[in-house]
């Protein structure tokens, strides 16, 4: 098995290919990985974190990415998305994770090309590969390179690493967007966005760091690991009456505690294939 040393040393060999980079960012743990790596290799000077704000992403989280792009002493520039302006989106069709993508990379090529890089990276692992991921379709359109991947590097890879070069976020609990909260085929809203991440924002604050609000028109499920279930319920008086007071009329506990995806087992193999074959 390939050591982590020798998937660092691939990692900055990679990076040692461009001149400028541009840095799709998000404030998570890999894309953090991809940009102080490359901030080592290639200098400050040469890269630049790109940070999307959207209806679709917390501005707790578009805020956080950007104080840390600064705290690595890094370029960072933030970029406003409409993504609700686009019909797959907005409508959360299975092909909406495609067009989004597509959006980002179309926006970090722009950037990219004023600030004369040769190269957009993001922050895609090898974990990627093996799910559900229509934006890898939209990645390979756009040029972009996701040199985690190009280094073989895994999740476990990527926080060990991380951790190693004393990056705080090194343990971060992934996020991703609200709109993976709603079954496909729900129309989104600006209204019904802000209701998940307020729910969301509260439950993290009641020391849930790991939490998914998944809602059913006015049934709101929530998700915290299997471990925490317990915790959970022992708050269930405080938290039922907060998500009902942002609207939601039914609050459930799912049993089966966190599943990333979760949304994605809806879809059979057939719809799946097709959205990312194209």
């Amino acid at each position: 098995m390939e050591t982590l040393n020798n998937k660092e040393r691939k990692l900055q060999a990679v990076l040692a290919k461009y001149d400028r980079v541009v840095v799709g960012f998000s404030g998570g743990i890999d894309s953090t990985l991809v940009l102080n790596e490359a901030v080592k290799i290639l200098g400050k000077e040469n890269v630049l974190a790109v940070v999307a704000d959207s209806e679709l992403f917390s501005e707790e989280e578009y805020a956080k990415a950007i104080d840390l792009a600064a705290n690595l002493e890094v370029n960072v520039k933030g970029i406003q998305l409409d993504y609700l302006a686009e019909k797959h989106i907005k409508n959360n069709t299975p092909e909406s994770w495609y067009y989004m993508k597509q959006i980002f990379y179309r926006q970090l090529n722009r950037v990219a090309a004023k600030f004369n890089a040769d190269a957009v990276l993001d922050g895609m692992i090898m974990d990627d590969q093996t799910d559900f991921r229509p934006g890898l379709r939209a990645r390979d359109e756009a040029g972009a390179v996701s040199v985690l991947q190009v280094a073989g590097l895994y999740k476990t890879d990527v926080r060990e690493l991380a951790q190693k070069q004393g990056l705080n976020n090194w343990n971060k609990v992934a996020s991703c967007s609200v709109s993976s909260r709603f079954p496909y085929y729900t129309e989104l809203t600006s209204e019904k966005l802000q209701q998940v991440m307020a729910a969301e924002a509260y439950l993290r604050q009641a020391g849930f760091g790991t939490v998914r609000v998944r809602v059913h028109d006015k049934l709101a499920r929530i998700e915290v690991p299997v471990a925490r279930i317990n915790d959970l319920i022992s708050q269930k008086d405080q938290i039922t009456t907060k998500l009902e007071s942002l609207g939601y009329e039914f609050v459930t506990v799912d049993l089966q505690g966190f599943v990333s995806g979760r949304m994605n087992q809806d879809l059979s193999t057939a719809e799946k294939e097709k959205v990312l074959v194209g």
